[in-house]
């Protein structure tokens, strides 16, 4: 019989396995990811660990990496600071797959970018790879002197919410910088 073919029950397995997905909204190629960034001497510093970022800020130096020598749109060299467990194995590091264009960014993505002072803070990698590129966002909401050391927090806006104070970004900020 037809139904008990292998390839059949390996069929089966995959659309109901695919069928949880769509019911659930998710989706393999997306990752809710959290993203700091720091433009500095050149180079464009990269974490998706918090710790990792936070150490960075206090001593100016990550100590696993990978480095792409000027990868970024203005000949910057780009240093992906990775955590100790990923540094053997760094092409299945989601930031650093979300920035080759293999995965795409989920609902949740946040990001601050630290560069000339100020911290930019994100929910759209889209809008941030525009920030990167051009050096400042299009729309924002600006929030001078608040920041954890008294900087200027920018959130960036896009098209879609230029018009509306992004009360959530402000509060997701406050409550990873408190």
């Amino acid at each position: 019989m037809l139904k008990k073919h292998p390839l059949f029950l390996v069929m089966a397995f995959a659309v109901s396995l695919l069928a949880g997905c769509a019911a659930t909204g998710s989706s393999s190629s997306e990752n809710d990811l959290s993203l700091y960034e720091v433009h500095q001497d050149g180079r464009i510093y990269v974490f998706y660990d918090k710790k990792e970022y936070s150490l960075f800020r206090q001593v100016g130096e990550t100590p696993f990496r990978l480095t792409r020598i000027g990868a970024e749109p203005k000949g910057e060299t780009i240093v992906f600071g990775l955590t100790k467990k990923d540094k053997k194995k760094p092409d299945q590091v989601a930031a650093i797959q979300l920035f080759d264009g293999k995965i795409k960014a989920g609902d949740q993505f946040y990001a601050e970018m630290y560069k000339n002072g100020r911290i930019y803070v994100f929910n759209n990698f889209k809008d941030m790879n525009t920030v990167r590129t051009f050096g400042h966002p299009n729309y924002f909401y600006m929030s001078v002197g608040t920041g954890p050391k008294g900087e200027t927090v920018v959130y960036v806006l896009n098209s879609k919410n230029k018009k509306k104070k992004p009360v959530g970004l402000i509060e997701q900020f406050k409550s990873n910088n408190s």
